[in-house]
């Protein structure tokens, strides 16, 4: 607990719904005073009804920035005034800087997924992926998978409202990066178990197998994943989703969703105060070593 906050201390805020499970206002506060930056982050749960009211708070007491995360990734681009190229692209953001009043919407979410891959030395450029799910946090993979190299994704998404948003993403990444993005029914098993075959990594961007879906898989048969397929979650508790066990069943390389969001808030550390974030020291405060 920071003893020193005083009235020169700036506030960043969380705007999701729901969200007071987070572990970002524990990592980024636990950033802010190893660094000594007057700095402090809460959460607020804000829905997409609050949400165009929260912006106009965010601007109106000068608060540095906020993150954004479900369900407000994709509605709240409508309410900044400028956006990244990322953001344009995908359509979606998750952090917002405030600079005297102006707001850019950023994404890091893709940002921290393939630094955790380099982290853990995975390497996927040049290489194929398939990617469960199409939301905010999974569009921001895409793009950013895209523009970093990767040779081929297969989307997977049920035919809800984003089905049509992502197809339009894909068409952009196609036209625009030498990545061959493919857009397919989640319904279709058959087509995803060839694409799982033919690629190098699986990740699953859907919110299956966190609170109230623990303990559920989209990948229900192990023999769908071979051994040396990389299987990545990007949910972060539990810290072993049901299909990060099956895939460890079937001998798999495994990586859950924590070092994502100790990449992304990095990112967003060095946005909002232009500043390394010390990762190693966060890691041991937040028992991430363990």
């Amino acid at each position: 607990m920071r003893e020193n906050i005083d009235g020169h201390f700036l506030l960043i805020g969380l705007m999701a719904y729901p969200i007071r499970h987070s572990l970002s206002p524990q990592m980024q506060n636990t950033i802010y005073a190893k660094l000594n930056i007057p700095y402090v982050y809460l959460a607020f749960e804000v829905d997409q009804q609050k949400l165009p009211d929260a912006v106009k708070g965010l601007r109106a007491l000068g608060l540095r920035g906020s993150a954004v995360s479900m369900p407000n990734k994709q509605l709240v681009c409508q309410y900044l005034d400028k956006l990244t190229p990322a953001v344009e692209m995908s359509g979606a953001c998750n952090t917002i800087s405030n600079e005297d009043g102006v707001l850019t919407g950023y994404n890091t979410d893709g940002i921290g997924y393939m630094r955790m891959l380099k982290e853990a030395d995975v390497d996927i450029i040049g290489k194929k992926m398939t990617i469960l799910g199409a939301g905010g946090a999974g569009t921001a993979i895409i793009v950013q998978a895209a523009l970093d190299g990767v040779k081929e994704i297969a989307i997977f998404n049920q035919k809800d409202d984003f089905y049509p948003k992502i197809e339009a993403v894909a068409k952009k990444l196609n036209e625009n990066t030498d990545c061959k993005v493919y857009v397919y029914d989640l319904a279709d098993k058959d087509k995803l178990r060839s694409e799982i075959a033919s690629s190098t990594l699986l990740c699953n961007a859907t919110g299956v197998g966190m609170k109230p879906l623990e303990g559920q898989s989209l990948i229900t048969d192990p023999t769908m994943l071979r051994s040396d397929l990389i299987v990545t979650d990007c949910i972060y508790s539990p810290r072993k989703t049901k299909l990060l066990e099956i895939a460890e069943a079937q001998g798999c390389k495994t990586l859950n969703g924590i070092g994502m969001m100790l990449w992304q808030g990095a990112a967003q550390v060095k946005i909002w105060t232009g500043e390394d974030a010390p990762i190693d020291y966060v890691k041991e405060k937040m028992g991430f070593n363990d």
